[in-house]
């Protein structure tokens, strides 16, 4: 797995990454972590694969680690 870049963001570290014909998107705040698989023949380079990750979409992976926190309180309390 190649790391190819990563996005500033000031809530989440969000890096890409190159693997097996694929863009891997991730996404880490504490604990959790996100991971969104892109095959390659999906965008055209990696100015497309980063064009993809809009402050909309930012927006919704920041609500599921909420939900994803949320979840893991009621779990183990």
């Amino acid at each position: 797995m190649r790391v190819i870049g990563e996005l500033p963001n000031p809530n989440c570290k969000i890096t890409l990454f190159n693997w097996n014909e694929k863009y891997l998107v991730k996404f880490e705040i504490g604990m959790y972590e996100q991971t969104y698989k892109i095959d390659e023949y999906e965008v055209a380079d990696e100015e497309a694969l980063k064009a993809l990750i809009t402050d909309e979409f930012i927006t919704k992976v920041m609500t599921r680690f909420d939900e994803m926190h949320t979840d893991w309180g009621t779990l183990i309390n």
